[in-house]
């Protein structure tokens, strides 16, 4: 058959059309594929920054509270250390009938078992 020179036929137009839209519709899917896919990695990035802001955050808030224990467990400390432990009542009163003994005894006058004994209570 001998080949036909010009515009090309109907047959001819009809697939070469179909090629051009076929062609038109593969890399409008692949530039959508991959503006979405550089969305998506956008996306994933910025969740993992707000995850590490906030496990940094969660540290210092951690840190400051262990800092803050254990200042308060070093001043509870310091106040016991300072602190002298308080005399039992039935040892007080040992004391005082002791110093009631010694003064009946003649060993002590009225003002040093006032003053011993007001220093015993005080305690």
């Amino acid at each position: 058959m001998p080949r036909r020179m010009g515009r090309p036929g109907l047959m001819g137009t009809m697939a070469r059309t179909a090629v051009v839209a076929g062609t038109a519709t593969a890399v409008s899917g692949s530039v959508s594929r991959r503006g979405a896919q550089r969305a998506a990695d956008q996306q994933q990035a910025a969740a993992y920054q707000q995850q590490e802001a906030a496990a940094q955050q969660q540290a210092m808030v951690d840190q400051a509270a262990a800092q803050a224990a254990a200042e308060a467990a070093a001043q509870v400390q310091a106040q016991q250390a300072a602190a002298p432990p308080a005399a039992a009542p039935e040892d007080r009163m040992a004391k005082i009938r002791e110093l009631g003994e010694m003064k009946s005894q003649g060993l002590l006058t009225d003002e040093e078992f006032a003053a011993e004994k007001a220093r015993i209570l005080a305690t």
